[in-house]
């Protein structure tokens, strides 16, 4: 089946695999290739995903293309977002409002409220999870990444895995605590504060720390970033960001509130602080690939060892794919300046 598809540049990596973008007789795809090593004994997880993506048909989630595999590895095909992911495009329109975000957060929402509708819980919803399917400006926005969603069994279904990422895991993931739909709608809060002001609503930089944080502080709205964001907007998501799972809003309740329908939401042009937060976030990615690469000269000393061929085989492909760019050097730079640029500005205004 693998000899229907010719594969083309590595696109990311996950801890079981990489994915990596393909010509198929469709056309592109994006095929996640998972080393059956890395999943020996829990081999279910990947015919889980399978089962679960081949339900997921929806305008604004990624459509699940094909599945095969060899001796050693899974593939599993599904449809190439090519328009970038959700900052990234924003940032390269000339003016995005608060009644662009409504809508744009009304997309992601109606995708979740499909999800929960199906007993399906995401468990990952960030920023980098959210993709635009083509450059058209009127493209759809959709939802991947389903590596770790889970269906549940039934409404008294609980998770107990660790899932999602830092500082957008609700408190209930973090505790280690039975968990379920709930977390896919703090996730949502928070992207759409960060969406509204540029920053997390969240500062610390460790579990514990943050746990606190998300358990004990009331969600703040900053008057210098927040004073032109109507109050529809900071109470939806107040409805949102709940310390309490059970008294936090459903997809349901979440679709129906106002705020969603732009009635209210202020022309406010957000877009010089959404290109604050792409700069620190591309700077942190970066510091990632560093860490990466440092992780790659330790396992050079696997390819030696024929069991370990297929492992360091795929983390140096990864390490190629993300670290051979020559614009790197210029990428790190230009992102530093945006960095310093944004700082500057702040402490001029304040």
């Amino acid at each position: 089946m693998s000899s229907k598809y010719r594969f083309g540049r590595t696109l990311g990596a996950g801890t079981y695999g990489v994915v990596r973008e393909a010509d198929g007789p469709t056309g592109k795809v994006a095929v996640k290739i998972i080393l059956k090593r890395n999943v020996k004994g829990n081999e279910q997880m990947v015919y889980d995903e399978l089962e679960m993506l081949q339900k997921l048909k929806h305008p604004h989630i990624v459509k699940f293309v094909d599945w095969f595999e060899s001796r050693d590895k899974f593939y599993i095909v599904t449809q190439l977002a090519t328009g970038g992911e959700l900052f990234d495009r924003i940032c390269e329109q000339g003016k995005f409002t608060e009644k662009d975000a409504a809508e744009t957060i009304k997309q992601i929402l109606l995708a979740v409220d499909f999800l929960h509708k199906n007993n399906i819980v995401h468990r990952d919803l960030k920023p980098e999870n959210l993709l635009y399917l083509s450059k058209d400006p009127d493209s759809d926005l959709v939802l991947a990444d389903f590596g770790i969603a889970k269906m549940l069994d039934g409404k008294g279904e609980s998770l107990k895995t660790m899932a999602g990422s830092f500082g957008y895991a609700a408190p209930e993931v973090m505790r280690k605590e039975g968990h379920g739909k709930p977390v896919d709608m703090w996730s949502m809060g928070v992207i759409t504060y960060t969406l509204l002001c540029g920053y997390s609503p969240f500062r610390s930089e460790n579990l514990q720390d943050l746990i606190r944080e998300c358990t004990e502080n009331s969600v703040v709205f900053h008057e210098r970033y927040w004073k032109d964001v109507s109050n529809d907007a900071k109470d939806f998501i107040l409805h949102l960001i709940n310390p309490d799972a059970d008294q936090r809003w459903t997809s349901e309740e979440a679709l129906g509130h106002i705020w969603l329908t732009g009635k209210n939401a202020t022309d406010y042009n957000l877009l010089p602080e959404i290109k604050s937060f792409r700069a620190r976030s591309r700077f942190r990615r970066i510091i990632e690939k560093i860490k990466l690469q440092a992780r790659i000269e330790k396992l050079k000393a696997m390819e030696e060892d024929p069991e370990n061929s297929d492992l360091s085989a795929i983390f140096s492909e990864v390490a190629r794919a993300k670290l051979a760019d020559d614009k790197e050097e210029k990428e790190v730079l230009r992102v530093t300046q945006e960095v310093e640029k944004d700082a500057k500005r702040r402490s001029f205004q304040a």
